[in-house]
């Protein structure tokens, strides 16, 4: 980004109906030039508009592939307006010297909320007794509909969003256990179990909240869901990718779960005019959300406000603290001085090179803060306000082995 530029040149394109929030916080900070889109945008629309973009939001819709990336030869960061990042190619950001943001923690109560909500429901059977009535019918009857204070439930992975459900299933008096692969401090009466087998055989109720890795590809698949109690329910509000569709449809099917909850799939339309195909379309016992699990306005007010804040404090201070694929600096406001900050491969010689043309050029040096993660390295200098920083700014974009060099005045 040219360091001349003012906040008004600076271009910010938000995308899929990011929350006003992050508007009303651009504009409060002085950011004025932001184009809003309600919709995420066809690759080759995307293309087009990202090459005169600095920063860009996205919720989880928008694919940022290397391709994308590569028309992207202004922009400085990605705001991604939600928990997950799996939608943005990290490592091809990243080796481009774009860091990337997001909300890890701004939607944990409603997606927590929604699965407290969806537990009920599958234990009383009223999405299926709702469906009958909608036909005519009047199924009232007990069969099958429990209440769930007494009962267990499995949640598997224990992070932000299964400690806090722990806490809420617990208060309706459910005996919560958890799998986790890292050890976990139980919240409440919470206890954790040695593996996923155990608790797939202990639950009547499994929630899924773990993220999406190549080891958790499928791993609710036609073994797993035998481990599962006859007449338990599942619950994925997690990622799409982590059941085995075909073999969740066949276990609904043949009875051995009584049913299921879903908010997230290996498929999804990518926009309300595309029709929703999934094996599991049509079963009354199937609680099916279309990828709402964190959308209340609360959550997304939050979100706007949290990813917004850190996308302003990169631009206006340098600061990387909870980028998920850079090196992570937490940088103190700096007056009197002229911040440069230097992106750059992580190779042995590279730091010398670079303090010895601050050295070389007599600049006095008032802070030095760098990080270091896989490749990249991020330093960030301070040098006194009599100092031309543009002289330093053209040795260091010329450096073998530069990526990227910044000035804040």
């Amino acid at each position: 980004m040219n360091p001349s530029l003012n906040k008004n040149q600076i271009k910010i394109l938000l995308l899929e109906g990011v929350h006003q929030n992050a508007i009303d916080y651009f504009n409060a900070q002085g950011y004025s030039n932001i184009e809003y889109v309600k919709t995420a945008l066809p690759e080759d629309e995307l293309i087009e508009k990202i090459k005169d973009v600095h920063f860009l939001g996205i919720r989880s819709r928008t694919q940022l592939n290397e391709k994308v990336l590569n028309a992207a030869q202004k922009l400085v960061a990605v705001g991604c307006f939600c928990i997950g990042t799996n939608q943005v190619d990290l490592e091809a950001a990243r080796k481009r010297a774009i860091p990337v943001f997001n909300a890890p923690f701004a939607n944990t109560r409603s997606v927590a909320e929604l699965t407290i909500a969806s537990t009920i429901h599958l234990m009383r059977g009223t999405f299926q007794k709702s469906a009958a009535a909608h036909r005519g019918e009047w199924l009232k009857s007990a069969a099958n509909s429990y209440e769930v204070r007494g009962k267990n439930l499995g949640i598997v992975g224990y992070g932000n969003i299964g400690s806090q459900l722990s806490v809420l299933a617990s208060g309706l008096g459910m005996h919560v256990y958890y799998y986790d692969t890292e050890n976990k401090l139980s919240h409440g009466n919470a206890q954790s179990v040695d593996s996923l087998k155990e608790l797939l055989e202990i639950s009547d109720v499994v929630t899924l909240h773990v993220p999406e890795t190549p080891e958790t590809k499928n791993m609710m698949n036609a073994e797993t869901l035998g481990y599962m109690k006859t007449g338990s329910h599942l619950i994925n509000y997690a990622r799409g990718t982590v059941i085995d569709m075909e073999a969740l449809a066949a276990a609904l099917k043949s009875g051995h779960l009584h049913g299921a909850a879903l908010d997230v799939f290996p498929l999804e339309p990518k926009g309300k005019d595309e029709t929703f195909i999934s094996p599991i379309r049509g079963m009354e016992n199937v609680i099916i959300t279309p990828h709402v699990g964190g959308s209340t306005q609360e959550a997304q007010a939050n979100i706007g406000l949290e990813v917004a804040e850190k996308l302003v404090k990169y631009s206006d201070n340098g600061s990387t603290a909870s980028a998920v694929n850079f090196p992570e600096v937490a940088l103190p406001n700096y007056t009197q001085a002229h911040r440069i900050m230097n992106i750059h491969q992580n190779k042995p010689g590279m730091m010398s090179a670079i303090n010895e043309i601050f050295s070389a050029g007599g600049a006095n040096v008032l802070g030095q803060f760098l990080q270091t993660s896989g490749d990249i390295g991020y330093v960030v200098v301070d040098i006194e306000a009599e100092h031309d920083p543009a002289v330093f700014k053209d040795k260091l974009k010329a450096l073998e082995g530069s990526i990227r060099t910044r000035v804040l005045h």
